[in-house]
């Protein structure tokens, strides 16, 4: 079924019907125990980056927080380091990109610890900007190209719902060092940081490579044995690991065929590819500026004014807020395996829609007539909220820009993708109080007019991809095999490649 030329049903799972020499419930099998072990310590990353989200906001909270950074915020450190970190991840592999993000991470960590002076504290910011920034781009394209395929739909949303855990280790920390009278009170918290990049080094001893890129280096036979390994307990020849490194096989020979000498230029050489770049663009744009910044920036001054201004008790509904947001982004993780991406995506922008009007139009109430009532109910909808954000901005913030690329355009993909997120959070961090000290709650109908239009353009652009392995995406977006030698015509290659292919092209289509 096609909706102004998007894909909205579910894939076949064409692969469950293949025999498979693992047990069904992962823990009881060797080999998808120490694969999800790994990659769920690998969602430390995930973690980490929620962790450091939220440490400024309780760092600032802290009496003996004497002195405050120029920028509180990463993004000057992040910003430009995800485009680079993607052609290290491409050329030297994901797990090493990975592992020199974490040990950026944890270095800045102990430096911002034992620092002095607001400058210094300044420049071990930007340093864990950028070590996040190489874990970051890897950490998510590793996680989904090793996981199963039963359970790569869930591995691949759960990563960025990770990402409240760490905020809520953050808050819960500051919260707790609150009633330390020294500088500890602020330095053990900053060298917390180093626990989740620590752990994520953890992982990367027992998750392997990824079969995708050692393919695409020419390494098969370790994609082959890494793929018996973890995927059927060392059955080479079983029809799962097969028929999965046929499609890769399949998928980087036509790759190769369609990208470009110059990596950027692949994004618009085809049509599929241009839809995947706007997809990349808009929902980095999205998540930033559906409403969410602005709404944060609300919380702590409507605190104020209904009379929760003992740091104590706002930092607990700090920690109150991550925990909820925990728990609607873990259910949106597990819902849009069950139900698919696009519902969600759909639903979140609805209901998101009608509470930030209901919040605009309290916050007008509570401006303009001082109705404290009306500032209480602003808090409760603030919940609503987020929650209605949580259940698929979150979960799929990183998962469907991961799914929608194609192997080699995906690291890429996913760099520009965190590029937009990190340089709209940076615009908002500074625009957004200058137009709120303007013109107030008027300025709430920008983000009115944003959700409305993300409603437009979820329907006529994103396609459905529950249900489908990575290879089976492609082709919603690239075609059958037919398609795609049209593609390569034009491009002046030859699609003799292909041809040798067929076979498992039109069984994924």
């Amino acid at each position: 079924m096609v909706a102004g030329g998007v894909v909205t049903n579910s894939g076949s799972d064409e692969y469950k019907t293949l025999r498979n020499n693992t047990n069904e419930r992962w823990v009881k099998d060797k080999g998808l125990r120490r694969l999800n072990i790994g990659i769920g310590l690998m969602f430390s990353s995930a973690a980490a980056n929620g962790f450091d989200g939220s440490l400024m906001n309780g760092l600032l909270a802290l009496p003996q927080c004497l002195f405050a950074p120029p920028s509180p915020r990463i993004s000057i450190g992040g910003t430009p380091t995800f485009i680079p970190a993607s052609y290290f991840a491409d050329y030297y592999g994901r797990r090493t990109c990975v592992g020199i993000g974490s040990l950026i991470m944890m270095c800045a960590a102990i430096a911002q610890a034992a620092t002095h002076g607001r400058w210094a504290f300044f420049g071990t910011r930007i340093m864990m900007g950028v070590g996040l920034g190489f874990a970051q781009t890897a950490a998510p394209p590793l996680t989904t190209e090793v996981a199963h395929p039963r359970h790569r739909g869930a591995v691949t949303t759960t990563f960025q719902a990770i990402y409240y855990w760490g905020a809520i280790v953050s808050a819960a920390v500051t919260l707790g060092t609150l009633h330390v009278y020294n500088s500890w009170s602020w330095r053990v918290p900053c060298l917390l940081q180093a626990l989740f990049p620590g752990i994520q080094l953890l992982g990367l001893a027992i998750i392997p490579e990824s079969p995708r890129w050692l393919v695409s280096q020419g390494r098969s036979d370790e994609a082959l044995h890494i793929l018996a390994r973890y995927h059927a307990n060392g059955d080479v020849d079983d029809c799962l690991v097969q028929f999965e490194f046929n499609e890769i096989c399949a998928a980087i020979e036509i790759d190769k065929a369609l990208a470009s000498k110059n990596d950027w230029i692949s994004f618009i050489s085809t049509p599929g590819a241009r839809r995947r770049l706007a997809i990349c663009i808009l929902v980095g744009f999205m998540i930033q500026w559906a409403g969410n910044g602005i709404v944060s920036y609300y919380l702590a001054p409507i605190l104020d004014t209904v009379g929760i201004t003992d740091p104590t008790q706002q930092a607990a509904i700090n920690l109150g807020l991550q925990i909820w947001n925990a728990i609607w982004a873990a259910g949106g993780a597990i819902a849009a395996e069950k139900y698919g991406r696009r519902p969600l995506w759909m639903i979140s922008t609805v209901l998101m829609l009608i509470f930030f009007v209901i919040i605009t139009a309290l916050s007008a109430i509570f401006a303009e007539k001082h109705i404290k009532a009306a500032g209480s109910a602003v808090v409760a909808f603030l919940f609503l909220f987020f929650g209605s954000y949580d259940i698929a901005y979150t979960p799929l913030s990183i998962a469907y820009p991961v799914e929608v690329l194609p192997f080699y355009l995906r690291a890429k993909g996913l760099s520009l993708n965190l590029t937009v997120v990190f340089a709209t959070g940076f615009f908002n961090q500074y625009v957004n109080p200058i137009a709120l000290s303007s013109i107030a709650w008027k300025f709430y109908f920008v983000y009115v007019g944003c959700l409305f239009s993300f409603i437009f353009i979820i329907y006529f652009l994103f396609p459905e991809t529950k249900g489908r392995t990575l290879e089976e995406i492609a082709i919603v977006f690239d075609g059958a095999p037919v398609e795609i030698d049209k593609h390569l015509a034009a491009l002046g290659g030859t699609h003799m490649r292909t041809n040798e292919f067929k076979p498992e092209l039109e069984q994924i289509a």
